[in-house]
C-alpha cells in the first residue's frame, strides 16, 4: 500500500490478525464463523486468532502464521463488489506501507484512519486465551499496571469455588475457562467451567465422567487430589480441552454444549492413568495434541472443527508432559515437542520430522515448555542454535550429554532477555546464564524456599518480570546481569496441595485486562493489577 510517500509504519500488538476493507470511512472485518463481513464501530471490534492469508513479496498465498514482516499487496477480495482498499493482514511487529498496492491519498487516510481506530482499542487490553498467554511465551504485554504491590495486599476483584487442577485459567471474549475434577466415589468427574470476566458469575459448567482408578480416592484422602493438568485453548466460539485420561473436548464457549469428543485412550491405546499433562495448540486448523499413544501416535493433529485425525507422529516413551510450541524459523513452521526421547521439530501441517535431537531423560523431567527467542531454542537446560535458511538445529551447549546439565528444572520454563537467560532450577534457585555460552553468570536463593517441587513462574510485563512461586507469591523483579533486584511481592493464593510434608499451589497464572487470574484446589480468583481504577 502506497500513497507516494515516504513510508509509514503502523505498529500492531503481537500476533494481531486482520482480513477485511475500508469503505466510506468505516473499517469492515471477515468473521470466519459467520462468514461475512461485518462492519466495526468503536464498542464492537471483533477480532479473533484465525490464520488468514497474504500475499507475498512474489504475489504468492501464504498461509504461514510465523512471525515475519508482511506487507499488505493485491486485493484478495471481488474489486467488483468492493471498490474500496481490501487486504489480508497479519500483524507481529508492524505494518509498512510503502510498497505493493497504490491507493489514493484519500483512500490511505482511510485505511489510517480504520487502522488508529483499531489499534486504539486493542492495545490497552488483552486475553490470555491459553497456556503461557496469547503467544504461548509468557509475555504480557499490557500497561498501566502495578509496579510495587500494596502492603495490604492486591485487590481482590471476585473468588469462585473450584475443585483440584493444575490447569492454568484461560482469559477470552469477556470470560475465564478454568478446569477441575469432582470425586464422589466410587464416581470421579472433569469438569469445564466458565465465569464472567468481570464478576466471577458462574455461567456454564460441562461435566464428563471420567475413571481416575482407586487411587485417586486415596490421594483425595490424602490431601493430594488429582484433576485435569492441560490448560484449555480458546479460538472463536470454541474451548478445547484435554483431560488427565485422555478425553479431548471440543465445546461451545458461549453455552458450553459439546461440539464434538474424543476418548484418545480408546483410540490411540494409552496407558493406564496417563496423566497426561501436555496442554493443547492450535496450528491453523489444526488442534494439535502431545499423549504418547500408539502406533506412531505420541504427537497427534486434529481437524478442530470436527475433531477428526489429520496426522500423527513418532513412537516415543507414553508419558510426555512438555507443551509444544510452534515457531517460524529456517523459512519454515516448526512443531518442537520435547519427549523424554528426545526434542523434535515437526512440520506441523504434515507432521514430517523436520530434525531430531536425543534428550533421554527421566519421565517426570521432561516437563519445561521450550523457549524461542531469534535464533536459539532452549529446553530446559539444552541450548539450540537454529539454522536461518532451513528447518535444521544445532546444539550450542552444554556440550555434554550429563542429564544433570541438560535439565534445568523439571517445574519451571526458562525465560531469554537479551543475551542472558533466566531460569528457575530444581531445588528453588534461580540463575542467569549467558545465552549463547550457558556459562553461570549468578545464583540467587530468594524467590523462594530451597525444597523439592519448588516453582518459578517467570513472565516478561514492560522493563521487568512478575514471578509466581510454589508459595502462592507474586514477585516483581528486574533481572540482568548484574543481579536479582526484588521491587515488589505480595501473596497471592493460598498453597493446598500437600507435597511430601509441605504444601504447594502449582498451576500457572493468566493475565488479561490488567488483571491476575490465579487458581488452587479450592477457588479461582481475580485480582486487579491495574495502576488505576
Amino acid at each position: 500500500m502506497s500513497n507516494g510517500n515516504n513510508p509509514k509504519r503502523h505498529h500492531f500488538p503481537p500476533e494481531f490478525y486482520l482480513n477485511g476493507f475500508t469503505r466510506d470511512g468505516l473499517l469492515w472485518l471477515y468473521d470466519r464463523e459467520r462468514k461475512q463481513y461485518r462492519r466495526q464501530a468503536p464498542h464492537n471490534t471483533a477480532i479473533t486468532g484465525h490464520c488468514y492469508a497474504f500475499e507475498n513479496e512474489k504475489g504468492e498465498k501464504d498461509y504461514s502464521v510465523g512471525p515475519r514482516l508482511i506487507r499488505a499487496c493485491r486485493p484478495t477480495v471481488n474489486r467488483r463488489k468492493f471498490s474500496q482498499m481490501n487486504f489480508f493482514l497479519r500483524g507481529t511487529g508492524f505494518l509498512r506501507t510503502g510498497a505493493g498496492v497504490r491507493l489514493s491519498n484519500h483512500k490511505m487516510a482511510r485505511l489510517t484512519a480504520a487502522l488508529g481506530l483499531l489499534l486504539s482499542m486493542s492495545i490497552p487490553a488483552e486475553d490470555w486465551p491459553q497456556f503461557r498467554g496469547p503467544n504461548r511465551d509468557s509475555v504480557w504485554n499490557e500497561t498501566g499496571i502495578l509496579q510495587t504491590f500494596p502492603a495490604e495486599g492486591l485487590k481482590v476483584c471476585w473468588r469462585a469455588p473450584v475443585g483440584a487442577g493444575v490447569s492454568s485459567p484461560v482469559v477470552a471474549g469477556g470470560r475465564v475457562y478454568v478446569t477441575d475434577s469432582k470425586l464422589e466415589k466410587p464416581k470421579a468427574w472433569e469438569r469445564v467451567h466458565c465465569f464472567d470476566e468481570k464478576s466471577g458469575k458462574p455461567l456454564w459448567t460441562f461435566s464428563d465422567e471420567v475413571n481416575y482408578g482407586e487411587g485417586a480416592f486415596h490421594q483425595q484422602e490424602q490431601g493430594s487430589p488429582s484433576g485435569p493438568c492441560p490448560t484449555p485453548i480458546v479460538e472463536g466460539r470454541r474451548v478445547f480441552t484435554l483431560g488427565a485420561t485422555g478425553h479431548l473436548l471440543c465445546l461451545e464457549a458461549r453455552k458450553g454444549r459439546a461440539v464434538w469428543k474424543r476418548i484418545l485412550s480408546e483410540d490411540y491405546a494409552l496407558i493406564e492413568s496417563p496423566n497426561l499433562t501436555s496442554c493443547p495448540l492450535i496450528e491453523g486448523g489444526l488442534l494439535i495434541v502431545v499423549i504418547g499413544g500408539k502406533p506412531g501416535a505420541c504427537v497427534v493433529a486434529f481437524d478442530k472443527r470436527t475433531g477428526k485425525e489429520f496426522w500423527r507422529a513418532l513412537d516415543d516413551p507414553p508419558r510426555a508432559f512438555s507443551s509444544p510450541i510452534v515457531i517460524s524459523a529456517g523459512g519454515k513452521r516448526q512443531l518442537i515437542v520435547w519427549t523424554p526421547k528426545a526434542v523434535t521439530s515437526l512440520n506441523p501441517a504434515t507432521g514430517r520430522t523436520w530434525w531430531r535431537e536425543a534428550l533421554v531423560t527421566r519421565e517426570d523431567y521432561a516437563v519445561a515448555t521450550p523457549v524461542f527467542h531469534g535464533d536459539l531454542l532452549l529446553v530446559s537446560g539444552l541450548m539450540f542454535q537454529l539454522d536461518r535458511n532451513q528447518p535444521s538445529a544445532s546444539v550450542l551447549w552444554p556440550e555434554t550429554k550429563a542429564l544433570s546439565l541438560r535439565v534445568l528444572s523439571h517445574t519451571c520454563m526458562p525465560l531469554i532477555l537479551g543475551e542472558h537467560v533466566f531460569a528457575g532450577k530444581m531445588g528453588g534457585r534461580l540463575v542467569c546464564l549467558e545465552a549463547r555460552t550457558g556459562k553461570q553468570v549468578w545464583e540467587t536463593d530468594k524467590v523462594t524456599g530451597l525444597a523439592n517441587g519448588a516453582t518459578i513462574h517467570l513472565t516478561l510485563n514492560g522493563d521487568s518480570v512478575l514471578i509466581f512461586t510454589d508459595q502462592g507469591n507474586l514477585i516483581r523483579v528486574r533481572l540482568d546481569v548484574k543481579g536479582y533486584h526484588e521491587l515488589s511481592r505480595v501473596h497471592l493464593i493460598e498453597p493446598d496441595y500437600q507435597f511430601g510434608d509441605r504444601k504447594i499451589v502449582w498451576a500457572p497464572l493468566a493475565f488479561a485486562n490488567r488483571h491476575v487470574f490465579a487458581r488452587n484446589n479450592q477457588e479461582l480468583i481475580c485480582a486487579s493489577l491495574a495502576t488505576k481504577p
